[in-house]
């Protein structure tokens, strides 16, 4: 026996070189459930195009919506993609849906007219489940609830994200105690390309 594990030692030592020298090298994978990259496909497939969108649901009701709604998927890519969400001359929402390893992060880069970021932006929630491949939800993430609490709104702590696609239809969801707002649009008619928004370039 002694002799047997001598000989197979020396047979795995001398093809030690070769197998270094094959060795795979890769980087860290992104993973993620297989609804949450259906989710992001189905919106992939939408690159390019802009859609008209209505107020369905706001509750109580707010200003600062009045105009024309429009989304534009405007930067695609299977780890992120970033949405323009304009109304009327205001152009300076966008949200940012990014594949994180651990499920999907849904951000909101707010800006200035001038380019520079909005006192209340980057807030957003992330995935705790692996949802639907139509359907999302983003619970407030805790970078967002420090800023909230910093900003004085501190009742948007409870802030639940969702979006939703179908076929004909793609829809950004905010619920929370008291409060819920909806904003539908309609995927099966494009619409002019919107201009870049406020801190963007081509």
């Amino acid at each position: 026996m002694k002799n047997i594990f001598f000989l197979t030692s020396i047979t795995v030592a001398s093809f030690a070189p070769f197998i270094s020298s094959a060795q795979v090298v890769k980087p860290a994978p992104r993973v993620s459930t297989q609804a949450q990259a259906e989710f992001f496909a189905a919106i992939n497939e939408h690159c390019g195009n802009s859609y008209a969108g209505e107020v369905t649901v706001d509750t109580p009701a707010s200003e600062g919506f009045e105009g024309p709604l429009i989304m534009h998927v405007r930067k695609c890519g299977d780890t992120k993609i970033e949405i323009p969400f304009h109304v009327g001359d205001n152009h300076s929402r966008t949200w940012i849906l990014t594949q994180t390893g651990s499920g999907i992060s849904l951000k909101h880069d707010h800006r200035k007219q001038d380019g520079n970021y909005d006192p209340l932006t980057m807030y957003g929630g992330h995935t705790v489940d692996k949802g639907h491949s139509t359907a999302q939800s983003f619970p407030a993430d805790a970078y967002s609830k420090e800023l909230f609490i910093e900003l004085g709104v501190p009742q948007s702590n409870t802030n639940i994200w969702q979006m939703y696609i179908h076929d004909d239809t793609f829809t950004y969801r905010l619920v929370r105690e008291g409060r819920e707002f909806r904003v539908d649009f309609d995927l099966t008619e494009t619409v002019d390309t919107p201009p870049t928004p406020w801190g963007y370039a081509d």
